[in-house]
């Protein structure tokens, strides 16, 4: 592992030579608390959260009065019929000026729609540090494959300077007549193929840049360059953790299981309110106080305050109240299916552990494979090029050697890529606590 952090110790530099110009340094800190500010994803459930919240406030509101100010006028010219049904003839007016406290309580209704309300907000809660969690897991991968794009500049950099070496000592060679002019050749061709093979790699930093900056709301043409001393194998959930302490901590802590638990809960309090809450009556009560005044004609002359009292009870029989089969059996059915997919939900997580530790181990394993990988492929360059200073050693041998290192460096960069991201994932997967903020994650 030392020999990758002194190799990548260049990657600021190639990534310069790659892109063209000077990249922004970057670590995975900043980019994690740059996410936390400026996600849009993270952003769209914060809303939803302060708008469940105010619709909570809302379904609480209504279970208290309301005041209803107000003034009147009235006037009647003509006929009127008086209590015992005789009409006459009559010109009046009135006036008044009230203040009336009103309340019309739904019991049933209300009540199970706070509930209701409730478990919508812990929903939102629980969707809001969920979106938070998937947007650290997108950008801790973005900043991988960052970084795995850069090592790759950096170990393509190193083949080419290596077969530049070989294409002097050919031509060398070739001046002693110890070799060919067609072998100067093959290093040729060999030099424009790692060419191609540093361009692409350049590319993709490109590509990775582009994408961690969209994530983070940073202009798309500022170039971005990972913290070299980053992209080393790091571990955010031990491999040898017993699986069944992974499940347990997974479907305890997880945000998407306390949300799905929360739409259950929801599900159930409408149930409870179709089925329950229908007996419960609807109260409804007033009084006014004010005054009026009045008289014949035009005139103001008769005018007193006055105080006005009401209470009512009242049940609601068929659709939307007692005996509204079709309302029970939907709200049975929401019920039904928010216990369904929740327990769905259980099984992929569970599920996505099982893969996931499984493809954890095999990482591991193969970070050990190819850092030996590399280790005999450069000393496989290193018994050619002595070889050729000998005069003993084939070009041909010389470019495969060269070749199998390019390979290896490429594996061993993959390998270290795929190893961060499967140990992201799990520690998603799995529920662990925020990953540490110093932006320095040891091996």
């Amino acid at each position: 592992m030392k020999g990758i952090l002194r190799v990548w110790a260049w990657l600021p530099i190639a990534f310069l030579v790659a892109h063209g110009g000077p990249p922004s340094t970057i670590d995975l800190a900043t980019a994690l608390r740059l996410a936390g500010a400026k996600n849009l994803s993270l952003e769209v459930a914060r809303e939803r959260v302060r708008e469940a919240r105010s619709q909570l406030e809302q379904d609480r509101g209504r279970l208290f009065p309301w005041i209803a100010p107000g003034v009147g006028y009235r006037r009647h010219d003509g006929n009127l019929q008086d209590i015992v049904g005789d009409v006459f003839d009559a010109s009046k007016q009135s006036g008044t000026a009230a203040m009336t406290l009103q309340a019309q309580l739904d019991l049933g209704d209300s009540m199970y729609r706070v509930l209701a309300s409730k478990q919508a907000l812990i929903a939102s809660e629980a969707g809001s540090e969920a979106a938070q969690r998937q947007t650290v897991l997108s950008v801790a991968v973005a900043y991988t494959e960052l970084g795995q794009a850069s090592a790759s500049v950096v170990t393509a950099d190193e083949v080419r300077r290596i077969t530049r070496a070989t294409l002097n000592q050919v031509r060398a060679a070739v001046a002693a007549g110890l070799a060919s002019a067609s072998d100067v050749r093959r290093v040729e061709v060999q030099i424009g193929r790692n060419e191609r093979a540093w361009l692409e790699a350049g590319q993709a930093g490109r590509v990775a840049s582009a994408r961690l900056a969209q994530l983070l709301r940073l202009p798309p043409a500022d170039l971005l360059s990972p913290d070299s001393q980053e992209f080393v194998p790091v571990v955010l959930v031990p491999t040898n953790r017993a699986l069944d302490s992974l499940v347990a901590s997974a479907l305890r802590v997880r945000p998407e299981m306390r949300r799905s638990e929360a739409f259950v809960s929801l599900a159930k309090a409408r149930r409870d309110g179709a089925t329950r809450g229908v007996w419960l009556p609807t109260v409804g009560a007033q009084a006014s106080f004010g005054g009026l005044a009045g008289g014949r004609n035009g005139s103001w002359g008769n005018g007193d305050d006055f105080q006005d009292y009401g209470l009512g009870l009242s049940w609601r029989i068929g659709p939307g109240g007692i005996g509204d089969g079709s309302r029970i059996r939907s709200e049975e059915a929401r019920l039904r299916i928010a216990r369904l997919e929740r327990d769905q939900l259980q099984d992929e997580l569970v599920r996505g552990l099982v893969e996931l530790r499984s493809r954890t181990e095999t990482a591991a394993r193969l970070l050990e494979v190819s850092a030996q990988t590399v280790q005999a492929a450069r000393a496989l360059v290193e018994m050619t090029r002595d070889r050729r200073e000998f005069g003993v050693g084939v070009v041909l041998e010389a470019i495969e050697a060269e070749r199998e290192l390019a390979r290896a460096q490429a594996e061993q960069v993959e390998a270290v890529a795929a190893h961060n991201g499967a140990q992201w994932e799990l520690w998603h997967a799995s529920g662990q606590d925020q990953p540490p903020q110093d932006g320095r994650l040891r091996p």
